[in-house]
Protein backbone atom coordinates (compact mmCIF):
# COMPACT_ATOMS: atom_id res chain seq x y z
CA UNK A 1 0.00 0.00 0.00
CA UNK A 2 1.21 3.47 -0.89
CA UNK A 3 -0.26 6.82 0.16
CA UNK A 4 0.26 10.02 -1.80
CA UNK A 5 0.50 13.20 0.28
CA UNK A 6 0.00 16.64 -1.20
CA UNK A 7 1.02 19.65 0.87
CA UNK A 8 -0.75 22.87 -0.06
CA UNK A 9 0.13 25.07 2.91
CA UNK A 10 -1.83 26.25 5.88
CA UNK A 11 -1.09 26.51 9.57
CA UNK A 12 0.16 22.92 9.77
CA UNK A 13 3.29 24.04 7.88
CA UNK A 14 3.70 27.53 9.33
CA UNK A 15 6.98 28.61 10.88
CA UNK A 16 7.82 31.69 12.89
CA UNK A 17 10.19 34.21 11.36
CA UNK A 18 11.64 36.27 14.24
CA UNK A 19 13.00 39.00 11.99
CA UNK A 20 9.56 39.54 10.50
CA UNK A 21 7.57 38.91 13.71
CA UNK A 22 5.05 36.82 11.84
CA UNK A 23 4.25 33.28 10.74
CA UNK A 24 4.65 32.14 7.16
CA UNK A 25 4.02 28.84 5.42
CA UNK A 26 7.30 26.92 5.27
CA UNK A 27 8.36 23.47 4.11
CA UNK A 28 5.98 20.58 4.65
CA UNK A 29 6.22 18.75 7.99
CA UNK A 30 4.68 15.53 6.64
CA UNK A 31 7.94 13.61 6.18
CA UNK A 32 9.23 14.45 9.68
CA UNK A 33 5.93 13.43 11.26
CA UNK A 34 5.80 10.12 9.37
CA UNK A 35 9.45 9.27 10.08
CA UNK A 36 9.03 10.00 13.80
CA UNK A 37 5.89 7.84 13.85
CA UNK A 38 7.83 4.93 12.29
CA UNK A 39 5.03 4.19 9.82
CA UNK A 40 4.98 0.89 7.98
CA UNK A 41 3.72 1.90 4.54
CA UNK A 42 5.14 3.46 1.42
CA UNK A 43 4.43 7.10 0.76
CA UNK A 44 5.29 9.93 -1.55
CA UNK A 45 5.02 13.66 -0.78
CA UNK A 46 4.57 16.52 -3.23
CA UNK A 47 4.11 20.19 -2.51
CA UNK A 48 1.57 21.91 -4.73
CA UNK A 49 1.29 25.26 -2.94
CA UNK A 50 2.65 27.03 0.11
CA UNK A 51 -0.27 29.29 0.91
CA UNK A 52 -2.43 30.26 3.81
CA UNK A 53 -5.82 28.89 2.82
CA UNK A 54 -7.40 32.35 3.11
CA UNK A 55 -5.18 33.36 0.16
CA UNK A 56 -6.21 30.42 -2.04
CA UNK A 57 -8.03 31.17 -5.25
CA UNK A 58 -10.37 29.15 -7.45
CA UNK A 59 -7.39 28.63 -9.77
CA UNK A 60 -5.39 27.16 -6.84
CA UNK A 61 -8.23 24.76 -6.03
CA UNK A 62 -8.40 23.64 -9.65
CA UNK A 63 -4.62 23.01 -9.60
CA UNK A 64 -5.07 20.85 -6.50
CA UNK A 65 -7.93 19.00 -8.17
CA UNK A 66 -5.87 18.42 -11.32
CA UNK A 67 -2.90 17.08 -9.32
CA UNK A 68 -5.15 14.68 -7.41
CA UNK A 69 -6.95 13.59 -10.60
CA UNK A 70 -3.62 12.92 -12.34
CA UNK A 71 -2.18 10.99 -9.38
CA UNK A 72 -2.11 7.26 -10.21
CA UNK A 73 -2.42 6.28 -6.55
CA UNK A 74 -5.99 6.00 -5.25
CA UNK A 75 -5.15 6.91 -1.62
CA UNK A 76 -4.50 10.65 -1.27
CA UNK A 77 -4.03 12.87 1.79
CA UNK A 78 -3.90 16.64 1.46
CA UNK A 79 -2.55 18.88 4.22
CA UNK A 80 -4.44 22.15 3.95
CA UNK A 81 -5.23 25.29 5.90
CA UNK A 82 -8.36 24.95 8.01
CA UNK A 83 -10.07 28.20 6.98
CA UNK A 84 -11.01 27.06 3.47
CA UNK A 85 -10.44 23.30 3.65
CA UNK A 86 -14.15 22.66 3.17
CA UNK A 87 -14.27 24.68 -0.06
CA UNK A 88 -11.35 22.73 -1.51
CA UNK A 89 -12.93 19.43 -0.43
CA UNK A 90 -16.08 20.36 -2.35
CA UNK A 91 -14.05 21.07 -5.51
CA UNK A 92 -12.46 17.62 -5.16
CA UNK A 93 -15.88 15.98 -5.07
CA UNK A 94 -15.84 15.34 -8.81
CA UNK A 95 -12.66 13.22 -8.65
CA UNK A 96 -13.62 9.57 -9.07
CA UNK A 97 -12.13 6.29 -7.89
CA UNK A 98 -10.00 7.72 -5.07
CA UNK A 99 -10.12 8.07 -1.32
CA UNK A 100 -9.17 11.70 -0.65
CA UNK A 101 -8.68 12.92 2.91
CA UNK A 102 -7.94 16.53 3.81
CA UNK A 103 -6.42 17.43 7.14
CA UNK A 104 -4.72 20.37 8.78
CA UNK A 105 -4.06 21.92 12.15
CA UNK A 106 -5.16 24.82 14.33
CA UNK A 107 -1.52 25.40 15.39
CA UNK A 108 1.73 24.80 13.49
CA UNK A 109 3.04 21.22 13.58
CA UNK A 110 6.24 22.45 15.22
CA UNK A 111 4.28 23.53 18.33
CA UNK A 112 4.11 21.01 21.17
CA UNK A 113 0.41 21.83 21.64
CA UNK A 114 -0.42 21.32 17.95
CA UNK A 115 -3.12 18.95 16.80
CA UNK A 116 -1.16 18.31 13.56
CA UNK A 117 0.33 14.91 14.44
CA UNK A 118 -2.99 13.56 15.73
CA UNK A 119 -4.87 14.85 12.68
CA UNK A 120 -2.33 13.44 10.23
CA UNK A 121 -2.53 10.06 11.97
CA UNK A 122 -6.32 10.13 11.74
CA UNK A 123 -6.05 10.95 8.04
CA UNK A 124 -3.70 8.00 7.48
CA UNK A 125 -6.16 5.63 9.18
CA UNK A 126 -9.10 7.15 7.28
CA UNK A 127 -7.52 6.90 3.83
CA UNK A 128 -6.90 3.17 4.40
CA UNK A 129 -10.39 2.30 5.62
CA UNK A 130 -12.92 4.55 3.90
CA UNK A 131 -14.56 3.96 0.54
CA UNK A 132 -13.91 6.24 -2.43
CA UNK A 133 -14.89 9.84 -1.77
CA UNK A 134 -13.72 13.07 -0.15
CA UNK A 135 -13.38 13.41 3.61
CA UNK A 136 -11.94 15.68 6.28
CA UNK A 137 -10.02 14.12 9.18
CA UNK A 138 -9.82 16.73 11.90
CA UNK A 139 -10.82 17.36 15.52
CA UNK A 140 -10.85 13.62 16.18
CA UNK A 141 -13.62 13.01 13.65
CA UNK A 142 -14.15 12.10 10.02
CA UNK A 143 -16.48 14.43 8.11
CA UNK A 144 -17.73 14.85 4.57
CA UNK A 145 -17.60 18.33 3.05
CA UNK A 146 -21.41 18.56 3.25
CA UNK A 147 -21.75 17.81 6.97
CA UNK A 148 -19.03 19.94 8.57
CA UNK A 149 -18.28 23.47 9.64
CA UNK A 150 -15.35 25.15 11.37
CA UNK A 151 -16.12 26.58 14.79
CA UNK A 152 -13.59 29.40 15.08
CA UNK A 153 -14.52 30.17 18.68
CA UNK A 154 -13.89 26.62 19.93
CA UNK A 155 -11.07 26.06 17.38
CA UNK A 156 -12.48 22.79 16.10
CA UNK A 157 -14.56 21.26 13.36
CA UNK A 158 -18.06 20.02 14.11
CA UNK A 159 -21.13 18.69 12.38
CA UNK A 160 -23.12 21.28 10.51
CA UNK A 161 -26.50 21.72 12.15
Amino acid sequence: MKIKFFAVGGTIDKVYFDALSKYEVGESNIDDILKNARVNFEYDISSILKKDSLEMTDKDRLAIRQAVQNEPNNKVIITHGTDTMIETAKVLGTVKDKVIVLTGAMEPAKFKSSDAIFNLGAAVAAVQTLSNGVYLAISGRIFTPENVRKNRILKLFEEKI
